[in-house]
């Protein structure tokens, strides 16, 4: 099962968070750049990077950003773990990764909690959880 089937399960209640999460990990997601910078939005009090299960995904979330269609747009392909282990622990605060956001029904959040993101980047553990 691929990742965008790992999330369709977990939202609709069947699925293992546990077993997405290291799907998550193995798979190579697109993470758009803007200025050769991974993108990113700030919410919550958490810097969230942006990452795509596929072309299509991204796309749509492109579209949204008012993209022309067919505009092409620099993305880098990375694998989960790279983003979850090295690049969230690097930030001066909080982050973590929005999968798929332009997609209402096939979105996910990978929050920096403990069992996510390595223990010292994780909010939980810093706040004495």
């Amino acid at each position: 099962m691929g990742l965008a089937d790992q999330i369709a399960a977990v939202r609709a209640g069947t699925g293992d968070p546990a077993a997405m999460v290291e799907e998550f990990r193995r798979t190579a997601v697109l993470v758009p750049l803007s200025g050769g910078r991974f993108m990113a939005a700030e919410y919550g009090g958490i810097r969230w990077f942006y990452a795509f299960t596929d072309e299509e995904a991204l796309a749509r979330f492109a579209r949204e950003r008012g993209a022309a269609p067919g505009e092409a747009w620099e993305y880098a392909a990375l694998l989960g773990e790279r983003l979850l282990d090295v690049l969230v622990p690097r930030m001066d605060g909080p982050a973590g990764v929005a999968v798929n956001v332009a997609d209402e029904d096939g979105s996910m959040m990978f929050p920096p909690v403990r069992g996510i993101v390595p223990d010292d980047a994780a909010v939980d553990v810093r706040d004495g959880s």
